[in-house]
């Protein structure tokens, strides 16, 4: 008995193939469900993420903004209170001008100016030299020099802040300005800061202006200072930060009250026996104003120094 076998068509799908295609998701809803699960976040975690920024937030802003108010309170006001209120209800601005009558605040002032602008040029002169020269010089004992740099950021500054009054006092520099900017003047961290935007700095351009005949200050001026502008922006601002809010060193090393830095200066508004919290919170916000007005005039540099480090061709 012969069997008579169909031939079946190449162009009929087999059964396992029909299967295959009929479970495979069609149209774009199944795309998008996996877009959206990977990239789109859902709507508690949005919720989730602005809850996180708003107590943050809170957190960050929370005490300059009732420093603010307080500052602005009235005499008559109550700041101890069990219910304190946020928004002053006489707001005025007559304890800033008590605080000007408490302590010289603008002498003040101007002392801090002084050094943080000596500690500003002392940093971005002495860092920028030091930092292109580990970065793009070759002599002997660089990776010495480097290492020890790297040993300072080990030690606290707590630890040599002794050795720095003998040093300072040795100079003749005790009670005077510059001796609380000398210590400041350079910081091993700013050099390193510099090291590393001048190496990132590609080093066929050195080679180049070196065959055109450029020296060393040439290289210096047109091709390495250009592309680390953001960084010294950042070394200014925290530079800036840094010998405005001390407290501790000029407290040891000046003795006379004229001199006095803001930060040491507005310790004379807490009296011995009594002690206005409107006062106290009105200087606070003199010493902060200069740190908000430097802050806005880099930050335009501060926020491209990352791509400022790198060099569009």
């Amino acid at each position: 008995m012969t069997t008579v076998r169909t031939p079946q068509s190449p162009d009929t799908p087999a059964e396992p193939a029909k299967a295959a295609v009929a479970a495979k998701p069609t149209g774009p809803a199944g795309p998008a469900r996996r877009s959206r699960s990977f990239n789109t976040p859902s709507t508690a975690q949005t919720a989730a993420r602005y809850l996180l920024l708003v107590l943050v937030l809170l957190l960050v802003i929370g005490p300059f903004l009732w420093q603010l108010s307080t500052s602005l309170k009235g005499p008559a006001e109550d700041v101890y209170t069990r219910t304190p209120s946020f928004l002053p209800d006489q707001p005025t601005l007559g304890n800033y001008g008590k605080v000007a009558e408490v302590i010289p605040v603008w002498t003040y002032a101007l002392n801090s100016v002084i050094v943080a602008v000596v500690c500003i040029t002392g940093n971005v002169v002495g860092c920028t030299l030091a930092g292109y020269a580990l970065a793009r010089l070759r002599f002997r004992g660089a990776k010495l020099v480097l290492g020890l740099f790297l040993a300072t950021l080990i030690l606290p500054g707590e630890v040599t802040i002794v050795s720095q009054y003998v040093l300072v006092r040795g100079l003749g520099l005790a009670d005077t300005l510059a001796g609380v900017a000398l210590p400041g003047s350079i910081a091993m961290l700013n050099v390193l800061l510099m090291r590393t935007a001048f190496a990132a700095v590609p080093a066929e351009l050195d080679q180049a202006a070196l065959v055109d005949g450029a020296n060393v200050w040439q290289r210096l001026w047109h091709i390495g200072l250009p592309n680390v502008r953001g960084m010294l922006s950042v070394i200014v601002i925290f530079t800036f930060i840094g010998a405005w809010d001390d407290f501790l060193w000029p407290l040891i090393v000046l003795n006379d009250p004229q001199k006095y830095t803001l930060t040491v200066g507005l310790q004379y508004l807490n009296g011995t026996f009594a002690a206005n919290p409107r006062l106290i919170a009105a200087g606070t916000m003199i010493a902060f104003l200069p740190i908000v007005v430097v802050f806005g005039v880099c930050q335009r540099f501060f926020f491209k120094g990352v791509e400022e480090g790198a060099v569009k061709g």
